[in-house]
């Protein structure tokens, strides 16, 4: 069964980065923005996180990209 694991929190922007990267070797992401779900409800939310999702049984072929990614934004 596969189930979905959550990656990454932090902005939007960089939620839609990695979710890009993981695209290129063909991992599917979901994003969860309460912010713009809320905004879209009619509600909002305070912060400005988003997370990212990955099915488990991608997480080992995305280790790396998600590792690397991290090194990047912390320079």
């Amino acid at each position: 069964m596969k189930e979905h694991i959550k990656i990454f929190t932090g902005t939007s922007i960089l939620v839609n980065r990695l979710a890009y990267l993981l695209d290129q070797i063909n991992i599917p992401s979901i994003i969860k923005d309460d912010r713009e779900s809320g905004r879209l409800a009619g509600f909002g939310t305070f912060g400005d996180s988003s997370e990212l999702h990955i099915f488990n049984t991608d997480l080992e072929q995305a280790t790396n990209v998600i590792e690397n990614f991290q090194k990047e934004i912390k320079k």
